[in-house]
């Protein structure tokens, strides 16, 4: 599929990644166009957080997301491969305890401008990420030629996980005039709020968590936020429409944080034959 620049290809990614465990053959979907922008999730994220998230629900063998080109706005050229194979149904979610952050990982990529961008945006980063946590390693990924996309561009992808792997992410993409040291600055305090939120999954994943807990086995699921956001509460709105089901929402003054339960409505993927 040929993506409309006007949005990244995360934007359908994330349709997909909530469609294609419960398809009847494995999905493999190849889209072209904007890897990553500031409205939408990036490639990235989706890549180390959105579908390693899927373990929470049994759900991790056999997907993976393939980054062949990046592209950049405005005009893109990226192209990224996503396989997912079906399941039967989902595991009960029983996650908590949110844990500490043990180690922050990430991704500086750089289009068709100098190497040396890429190198800027992790010095800044670890130079803020260095005062909470020593366990930092961020990659550089610098793309050339026809790998590299239509347009130049540079951006940064974080990633803390927990020692009961939780994972809080951040990004940050360039916009004409911004600086790598910005956005590496950026991004960095972006991860740092986010951390500073709580739960188990982040604010960029909460709709994931609602989504697939619902469609879980008939068993009280339960997990912990932070603040819930706007698209979250909006989602809880649609599932009390769609499925005829409501969670309990118990804030937690100690954390700051709010329990989420609910009773999976026993989804099953009849598609899916059985082994």
């Amino acid at each position: 599929m040929d993506c409309p620049v006007s949005r990244s290809v995360g934007y359908y990614l994330e349709a997909l990644a909530a469609l294609a465990p419960f398809g009847k053959e494995p999905m493999v979907a190849t889209l072209r166009g904007v890897t990553m922008d500031n409205t939408d999730l990036s490639v990235d994220t989706i890549r180390t957080a959105t579908l390693v998230n899927y373990r929470n629900f049994g759900l991790d063998d056999g997907v993976e997301l393939r980054i062949t080109r990046r592209g950049a706005p405005p005009r893109g050229g990226g192209e990224v491969r996503f396989v997912c194979p079906p399941v039967r149904a989902l595991r009960p979610l029983r996650f908590v305890d949110a844990g500490y952050i043990r180690r922050i990982r990430g991704i500086s990529y750089a289009t068709r401008v100098s190497p040396q961008t890429a190198n800027r945006m992790v010095e800044t980063a670890r130079g803020e990420l260095n005062r909470f946590i020593p366990d930092i390693y961020i990659y550089t990924d610098v793309y050339r030629g026809a790998e590299a996309g239509l347009s130049p561009g540079f951006g940064i992808s974080l990633v803390a996980e927990s020692t009961t792997g939780a994972l809080m992410t951040a990004e940050l993409c360039a916009g004409p005039g911004d600086a790598p040291e910005d956005i590496g600055r950026n991004a960095a305090q972006i991860l740092l709020a986010e951390i500073m939120r709580g739960g188990c999954f982040d604010s960029s994943h909460q709709w994931l968590a609602l989504t697939l807990m619902i469609l879980g086995p008939e068993h009280a699921a339960k997990t912990r936020f932070g603040k819930l956001t706007p698209r979250a509460i909006q989602l809880l709105r649609d599932i009390r429409d769609f499925f005829n089901t409501t969670f309990t929402i118990k804030p937690d003054p100690a954390s700051s944080t709010v329990l989420l339960t609910c009773l999976g409505t026993g989804y099953i993927n009849v598609g899916k034959k059985t082994t």
